[in-house]
């Protein structure tokens, strides 16, 4: 039987991977100690691998396909196929930055003042190939972790990655300027990627990976409202596309089907009640395939 052998990032990313996986349809299980996780499909094969070393054991083809960050598969220069972003992070379903970043009180003030300085950060080819862009000539030293302390004693600048700012702040750091944005990513071996079983294996998973990420966010509504007061309803819902509007067994009435943010719902429910709707139902989604 062919089997897919697929990379599970392990670290910052490994918790909400798994619950992205659990929403689209698959249960990875890991042994306390162990770094080849059950998953529920015969046709997979799991390993669990950090993110930044994904994409060279992609490339070389110990694995398939993983996923992992774009900005990793730009460092390591690995001769990947991406296939797809999954816009999905540590904390929050979004794209992230490195940036680089200084102490508040710094007199850098943009890239230019970076010469003859100590940069810190994990990623040294991305911030090399930055500083080179700008013209600027500045020590980049590779951080094992922790980078935001190494200023202003062991750095006179970091370049770090950031989801909200709030850990750069927190340190009295400002961010000087955007060096890369990312996001994760399903990267796939060349090789892998011209055999046809594996190709559709990967984007039949990255499809059921993509209406979970799309479904997270959103809830559905379903209504019914008297036919006279249908048009007032609809001018309050926001729709995905347009709502499902369906007769009832009363002729006079309908019931709407809808889609919409779930951050919206506590803003929407009590005007859908003014606009007369009724047997209002909020209900969870899963996926979302557009």
């Amino acid at each position: 039987m062919s089997r897919l052998k697929l990379g599970i990032p392990k670290g910052s990313l490994q918790d909400a991977t798994l619950d992205l996986f659990s929403r689209a349809g698959w249960k990875i299980t890991l042994g306390s100690r162990s770094y080849v996780p059950a998953i529920d499909d015969a046709e997979i094969e799991c390993l669990l691998v950090r993110a930044q070393e994904m994409a060279r054991y992609v490339e070389s083809g110990v694995l398939d396909a993983g996923i992992t960050g774009h900005d990793w598969v730009v460092e390591t220069g690995a001769a990947v196929d991406e296939l797809s972003e999954l816009v999905y992070a540590k904390q929050r379903l979004a794209r992230v930055r490195w940036v680089l970043a200084v102490p508040e009180d710094s007199a850098i003030q943009e890239p230019r003042h970076l010469n003859g300085k100590v940069i810190a950060t994990e990623v040294v080819h991305i911030t090399e190939n930055y500083l080179a862009k700008h013209g600027v000539k500045a020590r980049v030293e590779f951080s094992w972790g922790a980078t935001e302390v190494k200023v202003p004693q062991l750095a006179d600048a970091i370049v770090e990655v950031t989801e909200t700012g709030s850990s750069l702040r927190a340190n009295r750091l400002r961010i000087v300027d955007t060096v890369l944005e990312s996001a994760t990513v399903f990267i796939m071996n060349r090789a892998a990627a011209a055999d046809s079983w594996k190709r559709e294996k990967a984007e039949n998973l990255i499809l059921m990976l993509q209406g979970a990420i799309a479904a997270a966010s959103k809830v559905g509504l379903l209504l019914n409202v008297h036919r006279d007061d249908l048009q007032a309803v609809l001018g309050v819902l926001p729709a995905l596309k347009k709502p499902t509007i369906s007769a009832l067994s009363d002729p006079d009435w309908v019931a709407v089907n809808t889609i919409i943010e779930e951050a919206v719902v506590r803003q929407i429910l009590p005007k859908l009640k003014a606009a007369k709707a009724q047997g209002i139902v909020e209900y969870p989604l899963n996926k979302i395939v557009l």
